[in-house]
């Protein structure tokens, strides 16, 4: 399942931005304050709204006056994703919907409207499988029924516990709402990197952890997983830090007598390996960057701020790769950056450029450029023409 395309209205910076043709992987360059930040937050609500509701996702981030974009507060926020998944043996593009607003008698945000639709046929209008408006509406429960017309499809009426709570929360739970349960569990895999060297160094109790938090502070306890469910995975994050990081050669968990996990180093020049905690901050994310994207389930969207961080600008096209092939085996990814050396390993296509205009931001793909894809075409990488200030309006 692939996002395609992402429209924005109301929401910070965005006053009204659309992203189309969105690819599989997809990174934000721009001057800060431009809205990088804000787009991957414009993820994190989706999911803290599901996993809690509306009204606390718009709390965490101070109201719905700090929320909607400046002078238009009293503006509803819209968000819009469009996405593909197969139903019935046909890919389908899916549109997610939602409408949020301020409601004057409860003086609290609400769901204004939220609507989940796709066509049925080649031809026609797209159908609304899931509609509903201020707390109350309709989902269809035999959708794939596709030889009965759609007046004939049976729709279950819903009235939610409140008009804060997406309709997806609820109807996700349930396999015969097909899109609603493949979208909730889209967003609910989503991973929101916010990751801390810091928090990754120490040594941790004895424990089981899947996959890497968002912090990375079970690092660890990933690491040891994949060392004794998926070898396979292990081994494939040993040989890139081998060919990534310089003088690593061996990376393993190892647990202490009291019951801990630590990772232990071998450098191949000495002989005794080193615990993490002395091993450099640029290692330590090199190595929880190689265990995320070699996650035995990737997830369907991996967004990650500024992965240059702390890393020697000459592994950062490495790193570059390494998206890449996680990309390209099933997880959609969003980066940011501001480093010409990661900008040289990506293509114009996979370059999104943010930028201010009238105090509100406009997202443009760097390749509808005329001139920058002129100047790519001749052999020039993206990084030396961001350097030389050749993306138009970003500097």
């Amino acid at each position: 399942m692939q996002i395609e395309e992402i429209e924005i209205r109301n929401y910070r910076v965005f006053r009204h931005v659309r992203i189309r043709s969105v690819p599989r992987l997809c990174v934000l360059v721009g001057a800060n304050g431009t809205g990088k930040s804000t787009l991957f937050d414009v993820f994190s609500f989706l999911k803290d709204a599901l996993s809690m509701n509306v009204g606390k996702a718009i709390a965490r981030r101070g109201g719905y006056r700090e929320l909607a974009s400046r002078e238009h507060e009293e503006d509803p926020i819209e968000l819009t994703l469009r996405f593909r998944m197969e139903i019935a043996g046909h890919s389908r593009m899916i549109t997610y919907q939602l409408q949020i607003g301020l409601d004057a008698s409860l003086r609290k945000p609400v769901v204004m409207r939220e609507v989940l639709r796709y066509k049925r046929g080649s031809h026609g209008r797209p159908f609304h499988f899931l509609d509903f408006s201020n707390g109350s509406g309709y989902a269809i429960t035999n959708e794939e029924d596709f030889n009965r017309p759609d007046e004939e499809l049976d729709r279950d009426e819903q009235a939610l516990d409140a008009p804060d709570i997406l309709a997806i929360k609820g109807l996700g739970q349930f396999e015969r709402f097909k899109a609603a349960s493949a979208f909730r569990a889209m967003i609910e895999n989503w991973h929101i990197s916010d990751f801390h060297v810091s928090d990754a160094r120490p040594s941790q109790e004895d424990g089981v952890a899947e996959h890497l938090s968002t912090r990375g502070d079970n690092l660890a306890l990933v690491a040891n997983h994949l060392y004794e469910n998926h070898p396979e995975c292990f081994a494939r994050v040993l040989d890139a830090m081998h060919r990534r990081v310089p003088g690593v050669s061996i990376v393993e968990p190892e647990q202490t007598i009291d019951g801990r996990l630590v990772l232990r180093f071998q450098d191949g020049s000495f002989r005794d390996p080193f615990i993490a905690r002395h091993v450099s901050d640029g290692t330590i994310r090199m190595f929880a960057y190689l265990v995320l994207l070699n996650d035995p389930q990737p997830y369907p969207l991996l967004a990650v701020e500024e992965p240059e961080n702390q890393l020697y600008p000459e592994l950062l096209p490495e790193l570059a790769e390494e998206f890449r092939a996680y990309a390209q085996r099933g997880g959609q990814v969003f980066l940011s950056t501001h480093s010409p050396d990661f900008l040289n390993a990506l293509t114009l296509d996979e370059i999104f450029c943010l930028r201010k205009e009238n105090g509100f931001t406009t997202i443009r793909r760097a390749s509808d450029s005329e001139n920058l894809r002129a100047l790519y075409d001749a052999g020039d990488l993206p990084g030396y023409l961001w350097k030389q200030r050749l993306f138009e309006g970003l500097n």
